[in-house]
């Protein structure tokens, strides 16, 4: 198989990726064998090599080639679906268990990048930027739960709309919620960094293959283009992208597109300006728009969603009109570079971990919180693999709502995305 090159975007233009690696030639039997090389496959080949798993991964593109290598590159705090849910789920002792392991993926990290010497512009602070009233009660109740209900040990506060404004410089906003233990990095130089510890630490990364079919069984088999993988245990990393690898899974992740796009350098002042403090900031709309500055002095800016997948015309200057809409200041601010990719939702937006017929793993469905998730996946995938599977088991007790199926699929989320529009445009 041709090797494509990686999507173009600023993450790209301002990470060193090595040149590419080599596809599967030949035939293996090794202990475990990923497919996918995004945040999940990388964290759970490296968690597994240094376990002393012989581990093979296996991607179709190159490692970071989907959404872990041109998302918003945000980390935020616990789950896209709130916390209830997840005590409705599984009672309110496991689902502080279930916290915990939220605040170890942030915790994981910031270990990772010092222990492997990864320069990924780590940088602390989130703001969540409420549009209404009824979102601003919304904000309330969250923090409240962060600190009374689990603990939460760092000062997140709440933002009137004064504060706001003097921190987000658009009229936009009517208040926030400011948590200094979330933030943001530029998430393609942290997927390369972990992909070369993992390699380091012995696992062996294919790039250029890709998985044609699977064999379930006490020794799983991988069949590709180019060999065939027999282990003791296979781990499916492949997200918004997993096709019809694994039909069994498929009903439970939906891939969206996702829009982002970089302006042209600014003067550190006018950046500051417009976000003090180096701050990430998300809307709490449905469909929200996210920003933040990047070490070059840009704005990075995410906007949109499309479950049909499929770009808006001219990305660019659709992203752009959402920007000055956010930002007035900015009209005569050009956008230099836009692009797109695909993150996997589930229904509820709690992420999808489990296993299939005992030796089979997968992690999906991170709904806009898998940059820190994914390495938590990682982790709770190599423990299983190494008998000790309690914690991957808590949220396969989590039960999952199959998305519309058949030929209406797409047809009914993008009713469901008019919906959440109509949310968005009356403040709820």
């Amino acid at each position: 198989m041709t090797h494509p090159e990686t999507p173009p975007s600023w993450y790209a233009d301002t990470a060193t990726a090595p040149s590419a690696r080599p596809a599967l030639a030949g035939d293996l039997d090794i202990d475990v064998c990923v497919i996918g090389g995004g945040l999940t496959g990388v964290s759970a080949a490296l968690n597994l090599a240094e376990r002393g798993y012989k581990v093979a991964l296996i991607e179709q593109q190159r490692i970071g080639w989907g959404a872990s290598g041109r998302n918003g590159g945000q980390i935020c705090t616990a789950y896209s679906s709130g916390m209830g849910k997840i005590e409705s789920a599984l009672g309110k002792e496991d689902a502080r268990l279930v916290w915990d392991m939220a605040e170890e993926a942030k915790r994981i990290i910031a270990e990772r990048t010092e222990r492997h010497g990864i320069d990924c512009d780590l940088s602390w602070g989130y703001l969540y930027a409420a549009l209404s009233r009824y979102q601003m009660a919304g904000l309330r109740a969250e923090h409240a739960e962060w600190l009374e209900g689990y603990g939460y040990d760092q000062p997140a506060r709440l933002l009137d709309t004064a504060e706001m404004r003097a921190t987000v410089a658009s009229d936009r906003y009517l208040g926030g919620l400011l948590d200094p233990g979330a933030g943001h990095l530029q998430v393609y130089a942290y997927l390369l960094g972990l992909a070369r510890a993992a390699e380091q630490a012995g696992a062996t990364l294919y790039e250029g293959t890709r998985a044609l079919s699977l064999t379930m069984g006490e020794h799983p088999s991988v069949t590709t283009e180019s060999g065939t993988i027999r282990c003791r245990h296979l781990v499916i990393a492949t997200n918004a992208y997993l096709g019809r690898l694994l039909p069994r899974l498929r009903p439970y992740v939906m891939p969206v597109g996702s829009f982002v796009c970089v302006t042209e350098p600014m003067e550190p002042a006018r950046l500051e300006g417009l976000v003090k403090g180096g701050l990430a900031v998300g809307e709490c709309n449905h469909i929200l728009n996210y920003f933040r500055a990047t070490s070059d002095n840009r704005l990075m800016f995410g906007g949109g969603a499309n479950y049909s997948a499929i770009d808006p015309p001219n990305l660019r200057a659709y992203l752009r009109r959402k920007l000055v809409r956010v930002f007035p200041q900015l009209a005569d601010v050009e956008v230099t570079q836009a692009w797109s990719g695909l993150i996997g939702i589930t229904t509820s937006r709690i992420p999808d971990f489990g296993r299939v017929d005992g030796n089979v793993y997968y992690a999906q469905g991170f709904s806009g919180q898998g940059v820190a998730l994914s390495g938590l996946a990682g982790r709770l995938i190599a423990e299983a693999v190494a008998g000790q599977a309690e914690r991957l088991d808590i949220f396969g007790r989590i039960r999952h709502m199959p998305f519309p199926g058949g030929p209406l699929r797409t047809p009914a989320l993008v009713l469901a995305m008019f919906y959440f529009r109509l949310l968005d445009m009356i403040g709820r």
